[in-house]
């Protein structure tokens, strides 16, 4: 009975505090939206994110380093706000995303649309192949509804684009979406992931991964053999 008491006694004290916090994200991403981006700025403030993403946006191809490059620029800046209010994990990106490097709304508009105009040089990292035919059924009948034909995402509705993404980074997030680890995935996602088997998971992130997006994240795309 105590520990119930307890119990309920903390969640009071707690939930203002999150209330507070999901007010405070929903506030900064409207504003960051809302601004006009600078992209010379975005250009000076990308320099502290080029060590990891690379100059070109690309990011690493055993998946420690996701591409952003020509990534959406809501999908970029909703993700920077979830990394500053504790909705995404990851101590690096806590402390590139945070206020010290990244000091208000204004400079989390002008990096996201700065990334967006990027365009890596070199192909993302992809898996064996054997099961990307399968990943192609898996992402029709599970994805494509949302994240649309040629995994392209929407930009109006923050659904970021999946297409040519590293095939260990897509892996990664599948799995730290099942397991709770990216408290932003909504939980269609996570009972989504959840049904998932690996052999689901390594086709999926292969067949993704071997989408050949076209300029900034827009146009058709091609399967890379």
């Amino acid at each position: 009975m105590r520990r119930n008491q307890l119990g309920l006694i903390l969640a009071a004290l707690l939930l203002p505090a999150l209330a507070w916090a999901f007010t405070s994200a929903k506030q900064e991403l409207a504003q960051a939206l809302r601004n006009v981006p600078d992209m010379k700025r975005g250009a000076q403030l990308y320099r502290q994110c080029a060590a990891c993403h690379g100059p070109d946006g690309a990011g690493t191809k055993d998946g420690n380093n996701p591409r952003i490059a020509g990534q959406h620029v809501a999908v970029l800046v909703k993700q920077l706000v979830d990394y500053r209010h504790n909705r995404r994990w990851d101590i690096h990106m806590e402390h590139y995303a945070g206020k010290d490097l990244l000091a208000d709304a204004q400079s989390l508009k002008d990096v996201s649309a700065y990334i967006h105009r990027l365009e890596p040089a070199a192909p993302p990292g992809r898996g064996g192949g054997e099961l990307a035919s399968h990943g192609a059924n898996v992402y029709g009948r599970l994805c494509e509804s949302c994240h649309g034909e040629s995994a392209l995402g929407n930009r109006q509705k923050m659904v970021p684009r999946i297409a040519g993404q590293h095939y260990d980074y897509l892996m990664r997030q599948i799995y730290d979406g099942a397991d709770g680890r990216r408290p932003n995935f909504s939980p269609v996602h996570i009972r989504l992931f959840g049904r998932l088997d690996r052999r689901d998971i390594v086709g999926l992130s292969d067949y993704l991964s071997r989408l050949e997006p076209g300029q900034h994240g827009t146009g058709t795309v091609a399967l890379a053999q």
